[in-house]
């Protein structure tokens, strides 16, 4: 079977924009979501919102691990889409499916079996280590719904069926917002349930996004959703995703990893620095969602273009993708001076708390740029040509022997006030630019790695 539409036909910056714009909207309506859960979580108290923003740092890891899956299952599926081959991407997604589950299985264990000792790692505030163990146990089931749709998700989106994939998450959203509204403030008769019903409300609408997902799968005539893959066996192709997939899980993993120890760091400088930091979460995230979906897309169609051995042509679209990525960079920036001034006069913060938040968004103005540029090149423009290993070395280097012990000896050594440490957390993203950039432009990056004759005995 050969890929829906040649490349060539159009050119890339339409095509790109053909992509993007389904996946920036998924990206709105996810950032919507967190947003409704800081905004609503506001009118209940400092405390839940505090205790919701550390517990959620569980699903921030998890999310990494089955995001990195899913880039992975993508650098091999979106050239294999680009070659023709479907059984291929079948057979590799039973394979990412089989690490996702294990994931999903100890995540909910420890989720329903030890929550109070997950909480004490981020707080040692009582108060919030029992809104967040409430929180974690009913967190639990959305963790294995989860395991299931991210994979089946990212190999739709690795041969284009993004406005599919858009179409699930919108009504799992959708479906969230709505609920948190109902379990936080106890509408319809429902117990007013605060943070708890955060978790609840997440759990139901995964629940329902995993049921849509079977139900596109019922009616695709190419990629199914079909569990028996998870028991196919090809050598190569197992070999090939270990190679190229766990460098990316390790990558995500480790820096979602870090970004948590951010939290723990922030967490035991006081609720005020806890709870101005998720609402400066949630104003961020709105302002990486172009950034972001520009380096989904442009991952996905160059690795469509490498599966086609254009490789001369990948090398421009990159050039293209980087150019994309600056504009989306400083249109992030004003869209967190933008929505500052809301964030401000809405939150129902203490005093510190509001001053801290303050300087927190306008530190991160700034701080997109970096984000932006690292995410495209490193998710996007090196793994689409099969290169996961850089990611995986440049992040665990610039996080875990800069970002992260920087930010313990600032806070816990030197003592330094809460916005000194924030702030040089906040440098990591620069700290890789030299390395990453001169990666970029060395052109090593770029490789066909897909194969011929794969399901032939000796494949097996």
């Amino acid at each position: 079977m050969q890929a829906k539409q040649n490349i060539k036909n159009d050119s890339f910056y339409r095509h790109i924009f053909k992509l993007v714009l389904p996946i920036v909207l998924q990206n709105l309506l996810s950032a919507a979501v967190s947003s409704t859960d800081v905004v609503m979580l506001n009118y209940v108290g400092q405390s839940s919102i505090s205790a919701v923003s550390l517990a959620s740092q569980y699903a921030s890891v998890l999310f990494m691990v089955f995001y990195g899956l899913g880039t992975g299952v993508t650098i091999l599926c979106a050239q294999y889409y680009g070659k023709g081959d479907m059984q291929a991407i079948q057979v590799l997604e039973g394979i990412a499916m089989r690490f996702s589950l294990v994931f999903a299985f100890v995540f909910a264990g420890l989720a329903l079996a030890v929550p109070r000792e997950m909480m004490r790692i981020f707080t040692n505030d009582a108060e919030l280590i029992e809104l967040g163990a409430s929180y974690l146990r009913c967190m639990s089931v959305s963790y294995l719904c989860w395991g299931v749709t991210e994979v089946y998700l990212a190999v739709l989106r690795s041969i284009e069926r993004v406005v599919i994939c858009t179409a699930v998450n919108m009504l799992a959203f959708v479906l969230n917002i709505i609920l948190n509204a109902v379990f936080i403030f106890g509408l319809f008769g429902m117990p007013k349930l605060g943070a708890t019903g955060v978790a609840i409300a997440t759990s139901l609408s995964r629940l329902v996004e995993l049921v849509a997902c079977f139900m596109v799968s019922f009616r695709s005539k190419d990629i199914k959703l079909d569990f028996r893959y998870i028991f196919v066996s090809n050598k190569v192709l197992f070999s090939d995703f270990l190679r190229l997939s766990l460098p990316a899980v390790g990558n995500d993993i480790i820096w979602s990893v870090a970004f948590s120890m951010y939290s723990v760091i922030m967490g035991h400088l006081g609720t005020d620095a806890v709870a101005a930091n998720s609402f400066v979460v949630v104003v961020r995230n709105f302002g990486t969602v172009l950034c972001f979906g520009m380096a989904s897309a442009g991952g996905i169609l160059l690795g469509n273009m490498i599966g086609e051995n254009k490789l001369e042509e990948s090398r421009d679209g990159a050039k293209k993708l980087m150019k994309l990525t600056i504009i989306t960079g400083v249109i992030g920036s004003l869209i967190i001076l933008a929505v500052m001034p809301l964030a401000l006069k809405y939150a129902d913060l203490s005093p510190q708390a509001m001053h801290y938040m303050k300087y927190m968004l306008l530190i991160n103005t700034y701080y997109v740029m970096g984000a932006a540029v690292n995410t495209t090149l490193i998710a996007g423009v090196f793994r689409a040509g099969g290169d996961s290993k850089f990611g995986f070395f440049c992040d665990g280097i610039a996080m875990w022997c800069y970002a992260v012990p920087l930010g313990f000896i600032a806070a816990f050594v030197i003592k330094l006030p809460v916005m000194w440490v924030y702030f040089l957390l906040c440098t990591d993203e620069f700290v890789k630019w030299p390395w990453v950039i001169k990666h970029y432009r060395s052109g090593k990056w770029l490789n066909n790695i897909t194969r011929n004759d794969l399901f032939t005995e000796n494949a097996d």
